[in-house]
């Protein structure tokens, strides 16, 4: 009889202590128990939900992450939080200034280049006290740059080390940043039976409303975890950005794509072939090989 745990907060330690200690322990998302909790909520009834569901033949578990995806996991949510926090320094920045009749440009790289100009030239809409709070908040924001830095370079030396994170970043759109993300995130992969399935898991295909035999397909799903998929639709503009086409195989597919359909459209379904290919590099231990690439 399987162990069935909740996956959650401190699920993926005692996991492994369980295992370690010879039982059959399985992590269930949360939302897929609840369709099984028959009344009112409560300790004793949420048990016996989670008994019941993990009896179904179909249910899906949680691969157990080891300490080192943890530890990935953990480098990822922290340059997460840190970079939220310096667009909001940044936005509170160009609202201060944009008060004074002074408009700055969106983009990470104009805030570095306009602050310190504006603050070591002389400009009568800006008075001593406004002068002295931006430069507070230039100075925080460096200090937050200077954290997704190091941790940036944290982060490409971990991948740098691994075997898989190197085979991945060969893919293109795919670097240090979204390899380490997925290795964090899906292990080698194998929890998966297919590209597909791994696809509809991180949410870059069309969410269904499928009735009575007629297909109706609409936005993306956005399923699973959001962090993953936004670094491979990140990847997905810079590929469309920066593939010289005409000696990739992947440019023909992507020209073809973006003739018939809109740009970003085309991007998530870039971005959904992106996870495809990592999901087969990722299971197969081979390296990628772009001309052995389907055109279609």
């Amino acid at each position: 009889m399987p162990l069935p745990m909740e996956a959650g907060c401190g699920a993926h330690w005692l996991a492994r202590e369980l295992v370690g200690l010879g039982h059959d322990a399985r992590l269930m998302p949360a939302q897929y128990g609840r369709p099984y909790v028959k009344s009112q909520k409560n300790d004793a009834i949420d048990a016996e939900a989670v008994a019941e569901a993990v009896r179904r033949p179909g249910m899906r578990f949680v691969p157990i992450k080891t300490p080192g995806q943890l530890d990935l996991q953990v480098l990822h949510r922290v340059r997460e939080r840190l970079v939220a926090r310096r667009t909001s320094i940044a936005n509170q920045i160009r609202g201060f200034l944009l008060d004074r009749g002074i408009a700055m440009p969106l983009g990470i790289a104009t805030l570095r280049r306009r602050p310190p100009d504006l603050l070591a030239c002389p400009d009568e809409r800006l008075s001593p006290r406004m002068r002295m709070l931006l430069d507070a908040l230039w100075d925080e924001c460096c200090r937050v740059d200077d954290r997704i830095e190091a941790i940036d370079r944290e982060i490409a030396e971990l991948a740098a080390s691994d075997e898989t994170c190197r085979r991945l970043v060969e893919v293109p759109g795919i670097g240090p940043l979204v390899a380490s993300a997925l290795v964090a995130a899906v292990a080698d992969g194998t929890a998966f039976r297919r590209s597909r399935d791994l696809s509809a898991w991180l949410g870059p295909v069309p969410r269904q409303a499928s009735t009575g035999g007629r297909t109706r397909l609409l936005g993306i799903t956005k399923r699973g975890n959001a962090y993953p998929r936004w670094l491979f639709v990140q990847g997905a503009h810079t590929v469309c950005r920066n593939l010289k086409r005409d000696r990739h195989r992947l440019g023909a597919w992507l020209s073809a794509l973006e003739r018939r359909a809109a740009k970003n459209v085309a991007v998530i379904a870039l971005a959904n072939k992106l996870v495809r290919i990592a999901w087969a590099v990722l299971t197969s231990g081979e390296r990628y090989r772009a001309s052995g690439m389907a055109a279609a």
